[in-house]
C-alpha cells in the first residue's frame, strides 16, 4: 500500500491555474498534490548572441526553490554565487523539453525566458515545472499573436512530464517525497502529446532494475502523461 493509499497507476490531484502573475506574458501555478510550482514566461526582445542573424528564436528556463519550500529552510543559491548542479540540470531539462515542441524560427530573433519557482516541494518538482511551463509558454505565444508580434503559433505539440519509480518492489506512478526518498528506482519521463519521448532519466538507488521493470515504468508514465496532456487541453480551451 502506498502512503497516500493511491493505486500504483494513480496520479496525485493535479491542477493548472493560468494567469496568476500580473506582469508576465504567460503564467501558470501548477500543483501535483502538495508540490506547488509557479511558472512564468517572459518575452525578451533579443535572443542569445549566438543566434543573431539566424532568424531563429530561443526558449530557455531557470528553476529555483524558495528557502522554505522544504521541511527545513535551505539557503538561497544566489548567496552561494552560482546555482547548484541539481538546479542547472533541472533548468536545462525544462528548456530542452519546451524547445522540443517549439518551432523556433516562428518566434523570430526573440527569446522566451521561463522561470519555474518551487513554492512547496513534495516530490516531482521538475515534472510539475515542465507540465506547468508548457501552459505558461502557450499563453505567452497567445499574447504575442494578439499583438501581431508573431503570425503563427510556434507550438507544435504539448509536452508534459511525470515521475515513476519502484517503491517496495512495485512500480508506481507520480512519487511523492516519502516514496521518492525510499524508492529502489527513480525515473522521470518527458513526452509529447503525440507520444514521442523527449527525455528519460532513470536511476537505480539500490538493486539495478530490469528491462521488464523499465517497460512497466514506461507504461505507467504514458498513462500519467496522457492525463496531464488532457488537463493541459482543458486548461487552455
Amino acid at each position: 500500500m502506498r502512503p497516500s493509499k493511491r493505486a500504483p497507476d494513480a496520479m496525485r490531484k493535479v491542477t493548472l491555474e493560468r494567469a496568476v502573475a500580473r506582469y508576465a506574458e504567460g503564467s501558470c501555478l501548477v500543483t501535483f498534490g502538495e508540490t506547488k510550482v509557479l511558472c512564468t514566461a517572459s518575452l525578451e526582445e533579443r535572443g542569445p548572441p549566438w543566434l543573431r542573424g539566424s532568424g531563429k528564436g530561443w526558449v530557455t528556463a531557470e528553476y529555483s526553490m524558495l528557502p522554505r519550500a522544504t521541511h527545513e529552510r535551505t539557503r538561497r543559491e544566489v548567496n552561494s554565487g552560482k546555482p547548484s548542479g541539481r538546479t542547472q540540470e533541472i533548468q536545462r531539462l525544462i528548456g530542452r523539453s519546451l524547445r522540443a515542441v517549439t518551432n523556433l524560427p516562428a518566434i523570430g530573433e526573440k527569446q522566451i525566458s521561463i522561470d519555474c519557482d518551487v513554492l512547496q516541494a513534495d516530490g516531482g518538482t521538475r515534472t510539475a515545472a515542465i507540465t506547468g511551463a508548457w501552459v505558461a509558454l502557450h499563453d505567452c505565444f497567445s499574447w504575442m499573436r494578439q499583438r501581431s508580434i508573431i503570425s503563427v503559433d510556434p507550438l507544435r505539440d504539448h509536452v508534459a512530464a511525470v515521475s515513476c519509480g519502484i517503491y517496495k518492489g512495485a512500480p508506481v506512478l507520480d512519487l511523492e517525497y516519502v516514496e521518492d526518498s525510499a524508492a529502489d528506482t527513480d525515473a522521470n519521463f518527458v513526452m509529447t502529446g503525440k507520444g514521442g519521448i523527449v527525455e528519460v532519466q532513470g536511476t537505480a538507488e539500490a538493486e539495478p532494475f530490469s528491462e521488464e521493470q523499465f517497460l512497466e515504468l514506461l507504461k505507467l508514465a504514458r498513462g500519467g502523461i496522457a492525463e496531464l496532456i488532457e488537463l493541459q487541453k482543458q486548461t487552455i480551451a
